[in-house]
């Protein structure tokens, strides 16, 4: 070890290395002693001549002052070219490199003029940035203001048109790298989060073409600073990255009692900077868009997105309709629209539902819960949304046991996130897999609280979870029969890829250990085996490999046909027959006189609309798209037929926040009935502007339909599953209908976005469909649904 590094090392010290304010101090001095040493090694290097138009000049941490004890030394050597000559120069640099390099300081070095330093910053974004902190270290000072003022200069007067070159750097670093807030092993200085996006926050605030924000995100900031010099001091090198290995001895210096607690505060301090860098970059963008030139004054572009929400500059605002005091339902309905949208919530929006929105009751409404579903079903979308609304204190809000789990770190070598993101990334990965399962809600609610044990003296994580879990259901108002799935699913996570790859998967009693962990259900098996693969795909590479993936798809079938055999497969199903309603005497002479008679009870957000109407070919189709048609969301309804009479009981939600008017869905299905199609028009506009897949393309989003041919003895039952989109039950019953089949029942639930819809048809004449038939009508409603 040199003189120099040893000497940098004594500085950063090991004594109060934790004591506030510490930190600065160490980096104060370590860029003095730098800057010092730097300006003896020039003037070793000039032999005691002065050079006019020649300057040491530093980039990076070390202008900066925030480098660390180790870290390297970015020097440009500035001159004139009407200074040294080439020669000169090159003999010059070697003067000044070589006793850097002796002294075993990691150099970054290059030779420029002033033109050069600009014409290198217009080429390369990475050292234009760099560039901004040119800082004089030793010899012509006017020289190095030329070039730093030139290069700031040229960077405010082209960055509006580089601002996509650096949205899209700073994107790929962020795919490349991953969040910092969330990684088990993080590289401190290039992750998402990290020292880097500092770099850029002062770039755009250099540009002038925004501010950014202070206060926490300088402390922030400078804890992770901390973690870096610690890093350097316990490992000798100049690193950034933290790994395990070292972790708990950084702890050590910092004064945390265990690793745990230094990432856990190293992770909200990236969360932070990450938030802050994002906000900022959008801000940016926005400000670029602003300036575009417009004839006439500039309004905000404002589009619709449902629940009072807009799509302004790509995030999601809240509108000036929606009703925080009122709603507790609005932060959740707010998710949900900005992830599928795929865009962020406003900053503003966030501060607004984290300090205004009331809490929610208890139980949940159940609108409510199905909102908090479809949110979890959404995809990656989610993930941003889910990262801004829990820097909010939203999330902690909806589930106050989740703060026992944020930025919680695992200390196992399969995962690479936090407690809280591998949660939030099971949701991603199971939502992929919703198709494959009866119940999608329930799967998407085992994925986001399967670890929810990993709590602090927890022994048995898997155990403590389900107990938890049991008390989030209840308070979210989760029945007990779906509380005791989830509850199992969670405490059982574990349990197939452990039987799977410990034991034999044909063994009669591994088969049977599987049934008792999922209590002899098909159905919970299917979600068991789904979990498996999220919880897994969402570790990391090596936790879900080719290998692993067969064993567990081996013992699952195993098990699955035994379950079968022995018990049938498990579904859910609506009991036929359905007993008569009472109907009022005036309610029957309306409806005889041709007038459909329409109720709404609202109810926790959501409406139940009920409607009678004389039976006809169609009904159910133009029912179902006349509620599309006034922007109404079908969550479940019960379809009917009894004596020649529809009797119809449909449970809808309002995305545009208007309450259903009976009198208005009455006249409008009297029109439709009579064969005036204009009520439907604008839902025909929609679905004309929608594209078209291809059938049977094999994508994620492909409709699944069966024939359940044991679930009655007097009626075809025919179950589909397929994503939910405005129009869909108007198109099954359009399909039902041209293939002339009568819907005797129909029994429609949606689950996480997904679709189950049970119907019961007949002939005309009202025989079951010989199985032709009923192959034929399965096919036209797959067709329908993928849109062909």
């Amino acid at each position: 070890m040199t003189d120099v590094t040893t000497r940098r090392l004594d500085l950063a010290g090991t004594r109060g290395f934790a004591t506030p304010g510490a930190g600065p101090a160490r980096r104060r001095a370590l860029a003095e002693f730098g800057s010092s040493w730097l300006q003896d090694v020039w003037r070793g290097a000039c032999g005691g001549r002065r050079h006019a138009g020649v300057a040491l000049a530093a980039v990076g941490s070390l202008a900066r002052g925030d480098g660390g004890p180790l870290s390297d030394f970015d020097l440009v050597l500035v001159h004139h070219p009407r200074g040294l000559a080439g020669p000169e120069v090159a003999a010059f640099a070697d003067r000044l490199w070589y006793p850097i390099w002796d002294a075993g300081v990691r150099l970054d070095h290059s030779v420029r003029t002033v033109a050069e330093c600009r014409a290198v910053a217009s080429e390369d974004l990475s050292a234009a940035m760099g560039l901004l902190d040119l800082t004089h270290i030793a010899g012509d000072v006017d020289v190095v203001n030329a070039a730093r003022s030139t290069v700031a200069h040229d960077w405010r007067a082209n960055a509006r048109t580089r601002l996509s070159e650096i949205h899209e750097a700073v994107s790929a670093r962020h795919a490349r790298q991953g969040d910092l807030a969330h990684l088990i092993e993080p590289d401190l200085k290039e992750a998402h989060g990290g020292l880097r996006d500092m770099t850029v926050l002062r770039a755009l605030t250099e540009a002038w073409l925004t501010d950014r924000p202070h206060g926490a995100v300088d402390e922030a900031y400078e804890r992770i600073l901390d973690v870096r010099d610690a890093i350097h001091v316990v490992t000798g090198r100049g690193r950034d990255r933290l790994t395990r290995d070292d972790q708990d001895a950084c702890a050590a210096l910092l004064g945390h009692p265990d690793a745990d607690e230094l990432l856990t505060e190293l992770s909200g301090a990236a969360r932070t900077i990450a938030y802050a860098a994002d906000s900022t970059l959008r801000r940016a963008l926005q400000s670029q868009r602003a300036r575009t030139l417009r004839v006439g004054p500039r309004r905000p572009q404002l589009v619709p997105l449902g629940y009072g929400l807009y799509r302004h500059d790509g995030e999601a605002v809240l509108g000036p309709s929606a009703d925080l005091a009122s709603d507790p339902v609005i932060p959740l309905r707010a998710a949900l629209v900005a992830a599928r949208n795929g865009i962020p919530l406003s900053p503003a929006t966030l501060q607004n539902l984290g300090a205004h929105a009331p809490k929610l009751p208890e139980p949940w409404p159940e609108v409510a819960r199905g909102v908090f579903a479809d949110l979890l079903a959404t995809g990656p979308g989610v993930v941003a949304v889910w990262e801004g609304l829990d820097l909010a204190g939203v999330v902690e809000r909806w589930i106050p046991e989740w703060a026992a789990v944020r930025s919680r770190p695992q200390r196992n070598a399969v995962h690479r996130h936090t407690v809280d993101r591998h949660l939030v990334e099971t949701v991603v990965s199971a939502s992929g897999m919703v198709r494959d399962v009866a119940r999608p809600d329930l799967l998407v609610l085992a994925a986001v609280l399967h670890d929810i044990g990993k709590v602090p003296g927890a022994i048995d994580h898997s155990h403590e979870g389900a107990d938890i879990a049991e008390r989030i259901l209840r308070r979210i108002g989760v029945d007990e029969a779906d509380r005791e799935i989830v509850g199992r699913l969670v405490r059982e996570h574990l349990t197939l890829v452990d039987l799977a790859t410990r034991r034999d998967p044909e063994d009669p009693a591994t088969i049977e250990t599987l049934s008792e962990a999922v209590g002899g259900s098909v159905m919970t098996l299917d979600l068991l085996r789904a979990l498996t693969e999220a919880d897994a795909s969402a570790a990391g590479p090596k936790a879900w490999s080719d290998w692993r993936a067969g064993l567990v798809h081996r013992l699952y079938q195993a098990c699955r046909q035994a379950l079968v055999a022995a018990n049938g497969a498990d579904r859910p199903r609506a009991v036929e027959p359905l007993e008569p309603l009472p109907l009022a005497k005036d309610v029957i002479e309306k409806v005889a006189v041709g007038e459909a008679h329409v109720s709404v009870v609202s109810l926790g957000g959501a409406h139940r609309i009920d409607i009678i109407d004389r039976d006809r070919a169609g009904l159910f189709a133009d029912t179902a798209g006349l509620l599309a048609a006034h922007g109404f969301v079908v969550r479940s309804a019960t379809v009917r037929t009894l004596d020649g009479l529809a009797v119809n009981e449909w449970w809808v939600d309002s995305p545009s926040g208007e309450n259903p008017l009976p009198e208005i869905i009455a006249r409008d299905l009297t029109r439709v009935g009579a064969g005036d199609r204009a009520p439907l028009g604008r839902l025909q506009r929609r679905k004309a502007a929608r594209p078209v897949r291809s059938p049977g393309s094999g994508s994620p989003d492909s409709t699944r339909a069966m024939v359940i041919s044991s679930a009655s003895d007097s009626a075809t039952v025919i179950e589909v599953r397929a994503t939910d989109r405005a129009g869909l039950l108007q198109d099954i019953g359009i399909t039902l209908a041209r293939a002339s089949l009568a819907v005797r029942s129909a029994h429609i639930a949606t689950y996480a976005g997904q679709t189950l819809d049970t119907f019961y048809v007949t002939e005309l004449g009202g025989s079951r469909l010989a199985p032709a038939r009923a192959a034929q009508a399965v096919a036209m409603i797959i067709d329908t649904c993928d849109g062909a």
